[in-house]
């Protein structure tokens, strides 16, 4: 082998597939995945560093078919999709590189290795050493005297000796050991049972693939008997797994001359990705490995002695405001216990934190303070509201002092919620991700204590030595992170006030609905799902008999080949390989254009989640001890203020349909209880009409008339006794269309009209609401000077992408600050309400309970004898929330169950 290659291949799709499965998750502090990104950058370096190339080409897969998608139809077609995880990395990854000054590769109809292939045959017929640096056994039918292979990830080089040692042929001989065995992961056909030895064997024995094939009468067995079945197949899977090195390229190897690096660009890229390996490159620094060796630990203290705690307990007293943290044996907050508790306090400008051990129960675990004691000492402390506490996710240790007896109170920070107010878009607002991007500290993770999958240890399991360094990094953490976090806070009067007068009163609010819970009638949702059950079969056996044989009704491949090879149903859309699509939204385009089997597959689908997702999953759910469903909501998911919840997602449970408010119907109050609704009508658009100032829409709401009729009216130019209910159907999907950035082609899509007849609509509703059309255009003006658009309350939504050179991307930042002020908007109204609506609750106390929130809905359980005294009051308290220049209306309903209060 040479000293040295002057030309350097580089097979980048296939490192990025390694690099992804191989190599940690990593994620930056945005909540970015990165490990793939980070793997093959850091490979990329270590190459060019060895190998000072005179010339390097770094070859991707283009997308699209390439000529063996047309030799075979069924050519990678076991493959599954590119994750989005994954996904996401490949375009920064191209831009690095290209700003790394490298030749980047990508040739349509050909994949990475005939591009490869073709540049190292060049490259020999000049002359000039070739490596190639890869890990797919593939390319070993490239190597020669000329071209050798580095697979950089496992540090293994082969010439052509060590292709011989490794697989026992030649390189002139891979294709056909190759051709042998055939590929699964490419779907490629060979010979069934044929492994790596007896590919090799027969080709020791015969010679070549040729020899095979005509020998094949003399191979014993049942591996003779599939030789012999697959003989018609192999010269096929010879030509598929045989590298071009003839492929048309207008450039040759002498063309791929590095350029000088872009630093900035690079810069920029590396504090993004958060590496500090490779950001230290750009200094001739090493930098170390990613991610970054952990810090020496700080000293926390253990807390297992009386004169200890009674220590603590005066420094909590004395303490302007100390954090505090929770360990227990259940990420289920109604079920936890605690196992320890963790403080830290700021002591002369420095923090000092420690852990309470209180239940750890594992064989040999050190005496500890008893647990009722110590609680009942941290009672009066923890329930006093002059105490003030900070947190990281507060909710989760409030309910969880609740199941002791405790009710916290003086919670007025919670780092969780001084992130997302921050900006909710820059980051997930996890303590792991936050001291990364704020503190620029790695925390110890859960798993490096506990362990991972069915083997992770609950807390109570963990030994001391490692649960206390971790337990107390939480409370320090939390507290160096306020530090950080609020001046920054305080420094933006409005983001402030969100904060201060509606993200944190509402996390009590939110744990007393979470544990007061809402209950559910098993015996109904399993009657449900008896029927589903039946209605699915059915759907099953029609969709059967109009395909004209039975399949797999969620196997996107049979469902392809039955569409367009066999009905031959119109291509909607493709998917990035080229293929016909069978995606959610193409079976609904199929079966809004009349196609039956993409209807009655839409349907059994719907009904089969419904069924998974609500009527088998929620009996499930209720609680032992309570006999209740309890969600979890979540205040800093949804970028816009909106909350969210989960375990289970109350949020979509269906409404339009008749199943979904079936479903609802199992929602029902205890006894000598009914359900109350409380709906705002219409939020968002009389929102708008605020924000707008449009004179005719402020007018319509004022004057009490149903909004769609009268824009249907307007548009049309009709008083509003004439309009029909097609005509309101379409100003209705104008109106709520527009806010949410409908263009006039999705709104002919929606109503199933022409795209010219929408654009007229669109055109007209302007006409007619010049205010709204100045509203978007001035909140695009101001969002492209600012970046971030506000709530009427001063809630911030950052759009990093408001800016970009991408269209799409900027397109949709667009439709994003234009829904944004609205949405938001309305989170923040209902937010307020639920505040003001617990204070009337917990100060005259009324037999009445608020059970649900759900977008701009809250639900209650009120005593028979209290339903219109409380109907009156919520919504006078709702409508009270907010002040807007038209009047803001509150729906209420009453009934057995949810949809009959709907």
């Amino acid at each position: 082998m040479p000293d040295r290659y002057p030309l350097v291949l580089v097979d980048a799709s296939g490192y990025l597939f390694r690099a992804y499965h191989a190599l940690p998750k990593l994620t930056n502090s945005r909540g970015e995945a990165t490990g793939a990104l980070v793997g093959v950058l850091n490979m990329l370096r270590k190459l060019i560093d060895e190998q000072r190339p005179d010339y390097i080409g770094v070859v991707f897969d283009a997308s699209g078919p390439t000529f063996r998608d047309r030799l075979y139809t069924d050519y990678k077609a076991n493959r599954p999709p590119m994750p989005d995880e994954l996904r996401e990395q490949l375009a920064p990854l191209k831009e690095i590189i290209r700003a790394m000054g490298l030749p980047l590769l990508e040739v349509p109809e050909v994949e990475a290795d005939d591009v490869i292939g073709t540049l190292a045959q060049r490259a020999t017929d000049a002359g000039l050493a070739t490596l190639i640096s890869t890990g797919d056994k593939d390319m070993a039918q490239l190597v020669s005297e000329h071209v050798t292979l580095v697979n950089t990830m496992s540090d293994t080089v082969l010439d052509p000796a060590g292709v011989e040692a490794k697989f026992g042929v030649p390189p002139a001989r891979i294709v056909d050991y190759l051709a042998l065995m055939g590929d699964s992961i490419d779907n490629i056909p060979g010979v069934p049972k044929c492994g790596p030895k007896t590919a090799a064997k027969w080709i020791q024995d015969y010679g070549s693939l040729d020899g095979v094939i005509a020998n094949a009468e003399q191979v014993k067995g049942k591996v003779g008997e599939n030789l012999r079945a697959a003989l018609e197949q192999l010269p096929l899977s010879r030509q598929l797994t045989t590298i071009k090195t003839d492929v048309a390229l207008d450039f040759g190897p002498t063309d791929l001359v590095p350029g000088a690096p872009d630093l900035d660009l690079l810069r920029g890229w590396y504090e993004r990705i958060e590496s500090r390996r490779l950001l230290a490159s750009l200094n001739g620094e090493s930098g170390g490995d990613d991610p970054a060796p952990a810090k020496p630990a700080p000293e926390y203290a253990m807390i297992l002695d009386e004169a200890s705690l009674d220590a603590w307990l005066e420094k909590l007293a004395a303490a302007d405001l100390f954090a505090f943290d929770t360990e227990t044996t259940d990420l289920a907050y109604m079920n936890a216990r605690i196992v320890g508790v963790s403080f830290a306090v700021d002591t002369a400008g420095s923090v000092e934190a420690a852990y309470v051990p209180l239940a750890h129960s594992y064989v040999g675990a050190p005496e500890q303070l008893d647990r009722d004691a110590v609680l009942a000492r941290l009672k009066p402390l923890l329930e006093d509201p002059a105490r003030h506490k900070v947190g990281q996710n507060l909710k989760y240790d409030i309910s969880v002092c609740a199941n002791h007896g405790i009710a916290v109170t003086g919670c007025v920070h919670d780092t969780m919620l001084e992130s997302y107010v921050l900006d909710s878009t820059a980051t997930r607002h996890d303590m792991d991700s936050l001291a990364k991007k704020y503190l620029n500290h790695d925390t110890i993770h859960f798993e490096e204590i506990a362990g991972k999958g069915a083997k992770q240890l609950t807390f109570d399991q963990v030994p001391l030595e490692q649960a206390g360094p971790y337990a107390a990094e939480d409370a320090d953490v939390t507290l160096r992170l306020h530090r950080t976090l609020w001046p920054k806070i305080e420094a933006t009067p409005s983001v402030a006030a969100v904060y201060r007068d509606i993200e944190m009163p509402l996390v009590p609010v939110l744990s007393g609905m979470e544990r007061t819970g809402v209950r559910i009638d098993a015996d109904e949702l399993r009657a449900q799902s008896t029927d589903l059950a039946h209605r699915a079969l059915e759907l099953e056996e029609r969709a059967y008999a109009t395909a004209g044989r039975k399949f797999n009704l969620g196997s996107p491949k049979q469902i392809g080949a039955i569409f367009f090879d066999e009905l031959k149903l119109p291509v909607v859309a493709k998917t990035p390989k080229g293929q016909p699509s069978t995606s959610e939204a193409v079976l609904e385009q199929l079966a809004a254009d009349g196609y039956e089997l993409p209807k009655l597959i839409v349907e059994h689908r719907g009904l089969t989640k419904l069924r998974s997702t609500y009527t088998d999953k929620l009996p499930a759910l209720i609680n032992a001890a309570t006999g209740r469903v309890h969600t979890s909501y979540h205040q800093a998911v949804a970028a816009t203020g909106r909350l969210s919840s989960s375990d289970p997602n109350l949020q979509n449970i269906p409404i339009r349909s008749e199943d979904g408010r079936r479903i609802r119907r199992a929602f029902v109050p205890e006894p000598g209880f009914r359900m109350l609704a409380a709906d705002y009508s219409q939020i968002e658009l009389r929102i708008m009409a605020h924000l707008s100032g449009d004179e005719r829409l402020r007018a319509a709401f004022a004057e009490g008339q149903d909004i769609h009729r009268a824009t249907a009216a307007e548009i049309h130019g009709l008083p509003l006794d004439a309009v029909t209910t097609e005509q309101r159907r379409s100003a209705k999907a104008i109106n709520f269309g527009l806010i949410y950035g409908m263009s006039a082609f999705g709104l002919a899509r929606q109503l199933g009209i022409e795209r010219g007849v929408a654009q007229e609509y669109v055109d007209l509703y302007f006409a007619r609401y010049p205010g709204v059309r100045a509203f978007m255009d001035r909140i695009r003006a101001q969002a492209r000077a600012d970046r971030y658009v506000e709530t009427l309350f001063g809630r911030r939504l950052y759009l990093a992408n408001i800016n970009h050179s991408n269209g799409q991307l900027r397109s949709a930042a667009e439709r994003t600050a234009i829904n944004a002020p609205m949405q938001g908007t309305a989170a923040d109204i209902i937010k307020r309400a639920m505040i003001r609506v617990h204070d009337w609750l917990r100060t005259e106390q009324p037999p009445v309970r608020m059970i649900m929130q759900v977008h701009d809905e809250l639900v209650f359980e009120v005593a028979d004898g209290a339903v219109d005294a409380a109907r009156e009051r919520i919504q006078t308290i709702m409508q009270g929330a907010a002040e807007l220049a038209v009047p803001l209306i509150v729906d209420t309903g009453v009934g057995d169950n949810w949809d009959e209060a709907h």
